[in-house]
Parts: structure tokens; C-alpha cells; sequence
């Protein structure tokens, strides 16, 4: 278990800076933070669902998973973000909250659920 989760963390890594170059991408044309943030989590965790699905859980991509991964990490994702604008919470905050939760949360999601 331990091996999986260091391969999640750097796939995690890669997939942040992904994520997080598109949410401000998106916010500097003056999107919602939730918009950027579920949007930038869509386009990311397609990266991380088959880094992690082919090289971590060694498991085929399959349509079912891919759509269980997105739809439960992209709820947090918006969850996030809508707390984010409701509360005028600074983007950078936003940011390191999902990286931190999705990474503890969706490491769980991902072994127990998705990949089981």
C-alpha cells in the first residue's frame, strides 16, 4: 500500500500542476473559482486516472471507472470551489485545500473504490 501511495503522490504532483495552471488560466479570464476549479479538476483527472490506472493499480482504463473517478473527486472539486466563492475565499486557498483533500481522499477513493 505504501508503494501505490508514492506512485499516487508523484502522478498527485504532476497532476496539481496541471490542475493548477488551468484554474488560473480559466480564473484570469474571469471565470467563478468554482467553474475554473471543476473544470481544471476534469481536464486534470483524466491525466491522473490513466497515469494511475496504467502504471499504479495496473488496471485497464475502463469507461465505468473513469466515470466513478471523476463524478466522486469532481464533487469534491465543486464543493470546494462553491465554499470557495460563497465564502470569497483567496484562490490560493481554494488550491491547496483540493490538493490536500483530493490527495488523502481520492488515494482512498481510488484503492478501496474505483480500482478495488
Amino acid at each position: 500500500m505504501l508503494r501505490n501511495f508514492k506512485i499516487y503522490t508523484f502522478i498527485g504532483v504532476l497532476n496539481t500542476a496541471l490542475h493548477w495552471t488551468i484554474f488560473f488560466i480559466l480564473s484570469g479570464f474571469g471565470f467563478s473559482q468554482a467553474y475554473s476549479n471543476l473544470t481544471a479538476f476534469i481536464i486534470s483527472s483524466t491525466f491522473s486516472y490513466c497515469m494511475n490506472s496504467k502504471f499504479n493499480f495496473k488496471k485497464k482504463a475502463k469507461g465505468r471507472t473513469y466515470i466513478l473517478f471523476v463524478v466522486g473527486l469532481g464533487a469534491l472539486s465543486l464543493l470546494i470551489g462553491g465554499c470557495a466563492d460563497r465564502f470569497n475565499i483567496n484562490s490560493f486557498i481554494t488550491l491547496i485545500a483540493f490538493s490536500g483533500l483530493s490527495l488523502i481522499l481520492g488515494f482512498i477513493y481510488s484503492k478501496y473504490i474505483v480500482f478495488k
